[in-house]
């Protein structure tokens, strides 16, 4: 995390170079005009959730306050260890809560980032924005339907900025990757891909004699809290695929197990999905947490080529053949052969009348530049104070997080209750 190579203005620079990065992606054009504001107005953070995602995010935010003007000025967390090593990192400088409202509460605070467990996402940033505070607030947006549309409804009638950690949209490969596509050069999207294997089994330590905070500790792994694989991992990929695809599903398929981790959870360890669009298009999902070999990837499949955004690569379906080397002398002395026509028999080149469709191999090409070190979990949250300076949402972002937050619920409830979901009325946005 202290070898940070390039910044935000580096990238924001490149992106105001090319010109079509900034016209297309409306965060980045507010990112570029925040280089040209007065920072001398102190913008004033408090961060709500601080386990292990919230003091990543406290380090950022500390990391930042000198070079954009901001300042963590209160942490809460009703969790005691999490509540000390706040107090810690902050080096007593922040005042500490065990109690949200007390954070909404204060006048001085502009912006509040919450990295709770998923379960409390919607009435915290519910209160908030009400309370007349922006947000920022981790993926994905909450539980069930009723809370993300209340989480939206809220954002809309208040008009302050309601930012969900989407890191992917600050990430330059996945911008890049969205250029590609919008320009035509892999073609007609036909298929999507995505997956995000594992091999562990999410279980955390309970502190010795506390077993009453196996639900505290553990919430990832109970539905009450979470849907665990589908949004702590999904709903990121999710959100790769509506906006590659510049629209959202119609449908959704799948089904989910426990087939590995017999302790007890609630939540699937083994996930598949299916998600259609009206065009025909599908995106294919799975997950586990007992085989990490594959990795994660998101794979966008067109006519023309293939993006795979995680290790940064464009495959052509018809990439311009390498220059020849001149041949053997052996195989020219065949050659004139032939042509004079020393043999009379046809030669057997190949004994096979069928090739199979094997996987076409390739080093492929690299979509975008992105040096070591570039931390879009870092930029995103730049982006963040850009817009609460602004003052107003930033066209695009808050969306993204919503309508992956929508499919990874439906997502679950196809699974849960193995049939098709569609889209429910109520929870499309006017």
């Amino acid at each position: 995390m202290n070898n940070i190579k390039i910044t935000r203005r580096d990238f924001v620079g490149k992106a105001i170079a090319s010109g079509a990065l900034i016209m297309a992606y409306p965060w980045l054009k507010v990112m570029a005009e925040d280089q040209a504001m007065d920072y001398s107005r102190k913008v004033k953070v408090g961060i709500i959730g601080v386990g292990s995602r919230g003091l990543l995010l406290l380090h950022y935010l500390t990391e930042l306050s000198e070079s954009i003007n901001i300042e963590v000025v209160a942490v809460c967390d009703n969790y005691e260890p999490h509540y000390q090593r706040a107090i810690e990192r902050t080096s007593g400088k922040a005042k500490a809560f065990y109690d949200y409202q007390k954070v909404i509460e204060m006048d001085e605070i502009d912006a509040i980032v919450i990295a709770t467990p998923l379960f409390q996402h919607a009435h915290i940033t519910v209160d908030a924005l009400k309370a007349g505070k922006h947000v920022f607030c981790e993926k994905a947006m909450a539980r069930n339907l009723e809370d993300v549309k209340r989480m939206a409804d809220t954002h809309y009638s208040t008009g302050k900025v309601l930012q969900i950690g989407h890191q992917r949209m600050f990430d330059p490969r996945y911008l890049k990757a969205l250029e590609l596509v919008n320009a035509g050069e892999i073609g007609r999207i036909t298929q999507m891909r995505a997956y995000w294997h594992r091999n562990n089994d999410w279980r955390r330590p309970l502190p010795e004699g506390k077993p009453e905070l196996e639900r505290k500790i553990n919430w990832r792994l109970y539905k009450e809290y979470s849907c665990g694989l589908m949004t702590e991992l999904a709903s990121h990929q999710i959100q790769v695929a509506n906006w590659l695809k510049n629209t959202q599903p119609i449908s959704v398929m799948g089904t989910g197990s426990i087939n590995y981790w017999n302790d007890g959870r609630e939540v699937y360890d083994n996930v598949a999905l299916i998600y259609s669009y009206e065009d025909g298009t599908k995106f294919i999902y799975d997950s586990m947490t007992s085989n990490r070999h594959y990795g994660l990837e998101e794979q966008i499949m067109g006519d023309k080529g293939t993006l795979e955004m995680e290790v940064n690569k464009k495959y052509l379906e018809n990439p311009p053949p390498p220059p020849d080397p001149p041949p053997p002398a052996g195989i020219v002395q065949l050659m004139n052969d032939i042509q004079s026509g020393l043999f009379n028999d046809a030669i057997p080149l190949t004994n096979s009348s069928w090739i199979p469709e094997l996987k076409v191999e390739g080093n492929g090409l690299s979509i975008a530049e992105r040096e070591d070190g570039f931390d879009e979990s870092k930029v995103q949250l730049e982006a963040f104070i850009a817009s609460v300076r602004k003052g107003v949402p930033t066209t695009g972002v808050f969306e993204q997080g919503y309508w992956a937050s929508v499919w990874t619920l439906l997502g679950q409830q196809a699974m849960d209750e193995d049939r098709i979901i569609i889209l429910p009325n109520e929870m499309k946005l006017s």
